[in-house]
């Protein structure tokens, strides 16, 4: 009698290959679940900003005081390259996996600590002083989290599935803003009135607590990733100074990406922070249609996240890119037509049609984050790239888009801003980029 396949390896499938990719889920699961916790605390204070903005601010008029609350998310998120430059340096010296572990702690703490400020009205400047400082902490630590987590899933994955892999990174900022729209939702329908102001709504912030811890556990039980160890051996060999040799021999991907990553950043952070409340401060509907239509769109991008991964696997990043730039030119101003019913289906069918570009260029974004730079400088060079424009534009959008309909008293002001950074990310892909989905990661892209 044979003896019985190994448990591990799947039917058609070498033993090898078999624990590669069991390696390689783990190592998704570890390098996303930072992402979660990051995105869940950004989206739930996206959507707890209208009843957070009393708690920190005078009453004295609302749609000020939401505009300051919004503000403290974009003043923090000027400090994201910072944080970023600094946890990219730590990683390329020392590893992804110990920069990452320390990185998802802090993240968990201070989003905690938040749920325990106290008020506007106990201790006047100092409570959106206090707000202001644990976002700025945040902003520095998250600087380096998820160009980290992205780095480290696409150092593990084989190389003609990157895309497809890091789509599930991708899917965790996702989840992470899925979980906190349901989460504030269902805060909101458990804790109605004063009691959702008074106290109701710090409970989910301090939930980011134990999602941390395990995070935390899930990292410590992970190897650190295989290209790192390959191109450093083993860590012997690291680059001495990784922020000035990336500036030095990396700064033409660096800029590709922060011209290509722009239009991503505005299209995302005005879909799942701004436009729910544009939903129901402008538009009427009641606050939970404006979170439930956001959570529905969100939760049928999800699936399709992958799909995306496969398409730019087999035809390249590029392609993708230029056909995600021109439907945000064509579809966005639809999908604002639309809502502007002002019904809950109208607002669930123009968040569908907003959903289409963000297939073509989220998790395509995401991988190019990894892919453009060489391993020995990849999280330095990453994270300088990823927050001089993503980071600052994801910060900047909510308020901006706010500012620009309260000036305009129209969403296609918002339009507007969105179409300017889809053409630079049209030209840019278009006329600099180099196709990298066959290209190996430790070479030089950009190399003459």
């Amino acid at each position: 009698m044979s003896a019985a396949a190994p448990p591990t390896a799947a039917v058609g499938v070498p033993e090898d290959t078999a624990q590669k990719r069991k390696a390689i889920r783990r190592a998704i699961g570890a390098g996303s679940i930072g992402n979660f916790v990051e995105q869940f605390d950004y989206g739930l204070y996206g959507y707890m900003a209208p009843i957070m903005a009393p708690v920190f601010f005078p009453e004295t008029d609302k749609s000020v005081a939401v505009i300051s609350t919004y503000a403290i998310v974009a003043i923090s998120c000027l400090f994201r390259p910072l944080g970023g430059t600094l946890v990219g340096r730590w990683g390329d010296r020392v590893g992804r996996k110990k920069a990452l572990l320390y990185t998802i702690v802090f993240m968990g703490v201070t989003t905690a600590l938040i749920g325990l400020l106290p008020t506007y009205h106990a201790v006047g400047i100092l409570a959106p002083l206090l707000l202001l400082l644990l976002r700025v902490v945040q902003g520095m630590v998250s600087g380096g989290e998820y160009v980290g987590a992205v780095a480290f899933v696409v150092e593990w994955a084989e190389p003609n599935r990157r895309a497809y892999y890091t789509s599930f990174a991708s899917n965790s900022c996702f989840l992470g803003i899925l979980a906190g729209a349901g989460t504030a939702a269902l805060t909101s329908w458990l804790v109605q009135g004063p009691a959702l102001e008074s106290w109701g709504w710090r409970l989910p912030f301090i939930l980011a607590l134990p999602l941390s811890l395990v995070g935390m556990w899930l990292r410590r039980h992970i190897s650190e990733s295989p290209e790192f160890v390959r191109a450093t051996e083993n860590g012997a060999d690291v680059v001495k100074a990784p922020v000035r040799e990336a500036l030095r021999s990396q700064w033409r991907p660096i800029l590709v990406f922060c011209g290509a990553s722009i239009m991503l950043a505005i299209l995302s952070y005005t879909w799942v922070t701004f436009y729910p409340e544009y939903l129901t401060g402008t538009l009427g509907l009641p606050r939970w249609m404006g979170l439930a239509s956001n959570a529905i769109s969100v939760a049928v991008l999800i699936p399709l996240l992958p799909l995306a991964g496969i398409l730019s696997d087999r035809i390249g990043r590029k392609p993708m890119l230029i056909a995600g730039a021109v439907a945000c030119l064509v579809l966005v101003p639809l999908a604002f037509r639309v809502g502007e019913a002002g019904t809950f289906g109208a607002a669930v069918a123009s968040q569908l049609i907003y959903i289409v570009p963000e297939f073509f260029l989220t998790g395509i974004v995401t991988v190019c984050a990894a892919e453009l730079f060489a391993t020995r400088t990849r999280f330095s060079a990453s994270a300088i790239a990823y927050n001089s424009s993503f980071s600052v534009f994801m910060g900047i959008t909510p308020f901006v888009a706010a500012l620009l309909v309260n000036t305009f008293d129209t969403i296609y002001a918002v339009y507007a801003y969105l179409a300017a950074g889809a053409l630079l990310g049209l030209v840019v892909v278009t006329c600099f980029m180099t196709e990298t989905y066959r290209s190996q990661l430790g070479a030089d892209k950009f190399a003459r």
